[in-house]
């Protein structure tokens, strides 16, 4: 079974790098373009990426061969990668974005990070038709991504966390996975990390990623941990 795990990994491994191909090309004849469709093809694209990159987390989250490899990462960095990434949706929407640097440095997985805080990001961007979207340090160690957009309905905040459940803002969006925060609070919680939200419908909702680490490196079980020296 193990080893029937390992090749499904290889193989769907290998599906991400060949798929990534034609959304290359696509992105390639989008570059001569400058026109409202070239621009939301581009973020459908982009959609398309994430959900590939979604799908190789879920694989890899209980992989055996899966490393978590620690160092110390400028969370401003990583940030400012991420919203590179959704530039285009901030402009085309008109919405707002709040963001100074943190001058915050986290001993952490910088991949798996990064996998996180767009994550967070992309919900934020989803369900926030108009306003804004902020980022920014709460206390020492605690990352906030704030937007004004609907909000989580009190019945479904406690269980936003839970594997494949989309609540009301899902089922209405029908695009939702149910995977996107899930995968956040694995990954958050195989590096020591917590993750939490708070929200009010109507009025918007506050993610919050505790990047104090608990008992120092808590690592993956199924997984390796490697220190940034090994790299």
């Amino acid at each position: 079974m193990e080893r029937r795990y390992e090749e499904m990994i290889d193989y769907y491994t290998v599906w991400a790098h060949q798929i990534k191909t034609p959304i290359a090309a696509i992105r390639l004849n989008l570059q001569s373009e400058d026109s409202d469709f070239s621009r939301l093809v581009a973020e459908e694209m982009q959609r398309i990426e994430q959900y590939v990159e979604m799908v190789m987390a879920y694989l890899r989250l209980d992989s055996r061969s899966t490393d978590y490899v620690f160092a110390d990462c400028a969370l401003d960095g990583i940030i400012r990668q991420a919203l590179r990434k959704f530039a285009s949706q901030f402009i085309r929407r008109n919405l707002r974005l709040e963001y100074e640097p943190l001058s915050f440095s986290v001993v952490a997985d910088e991949k798996w990070l990064s996998f996180v805080v767009e994550q967070v990001l992309s919900n934020a961007l989803k369900y926030t038709p108009s306003g804004s979207v902020a980022v920014y340090m709460e206390t020492p160690g605690i990352l906030c991504v704030r937007d004004t957009g609907i909000g989580i309905a009190p019945e479904d905040l406690p269980r936003i966390f839970d594997r494949g459940y989309t609540g009301y803002n899902g089922r209405s969006d029908r695009k939702a996975s149910g995977l996107g925060l899930y995968l956040c609070r694995r990954i958050c919680g195989n590096m020591g990390f917590s993750i939490s939200a708070e929200s009010e419908p109507g009025k918007g909702t506050v993610v919050r990623i505790d990047l104090r680490q608990r008992n120092g490196q808590e690592a993956n079980p199924y997984g390796n941990v490697r220190s940034g020296e090994e790299m």
